[in-house]
């Protein structure tokens, strides 16, 4: 497997919601590889598939702190999401540079088809709720920096235009 390159900002397919997963194949599990490439490459906490151009809705999170306990999602969905929130400085690998503390519930169920082609659901909290959150916003075509005002947005932004 390999590590792919990350789809650079303003890529229009980062702003397009990715296809659903009908099963898990050899392609898939492919892909998830190639994303888990990626992700330690980088290094970051997850990986949503429409990073690298593959624009089916497959995410990988691993937020442990020894790494090697990566999550592989197809079609994640939240359930539930705490009342409570956690802000947490987010970044992209496609908006180099830059990054912006973004509030977002402090745990989530997720219910996602597993590497087995099971229906799994699971709690995440902390980094790995972020993380989660983050990559299915990338699903959905949505950035991180989405969650701002359009002030803040802005500035970001033009901070990425100039660091490039």
């Amino acid at each position: 497997m390999t590590a792919r390159r990350c789809l650079p900002w303003p890529d229009a397919r980062l702003r397009t919601a990715a296809a659903p997963v009908d099963a898990i194949t050899d392609e898939i599990c492919t892909h998830w590889q190639d994303m888990i490439d990626t992700m330690e490459a980088m290094p970051g906490v997850g990986l949503g598939a429409p990073q690298i151009g593959v624009m089916l809705r497959l995410a990988v999170v691993d937020a442990s702190d020894t790494r090697g306990q990566v999550v592989r999602m197809a079609n994640p969905e939240i359930l539930h999401a705490s009342a409570q929130m956690r802000a947490h400085e987010e970044a992209s690998p496609n908006l180099p540079g830059v990054s912006a503390r973004i509030e977002r519930p402090r745990a989530v169920t997720v219910r996602f088809l597993n590497a087995e082609g099971e229906t799994e659901e699971r709690d995440f909290v902390h980094l790995w709720a972020t993380s989660v959150q983050h990559q299915i916003d990338h699903l959905n075509g949505r950035m991180y920096f989405d969650r701002l005002s359009k002030v803040k947005r802005d500035m970001l932004l033009r901070r990425a235009r100039k660091t490039r």
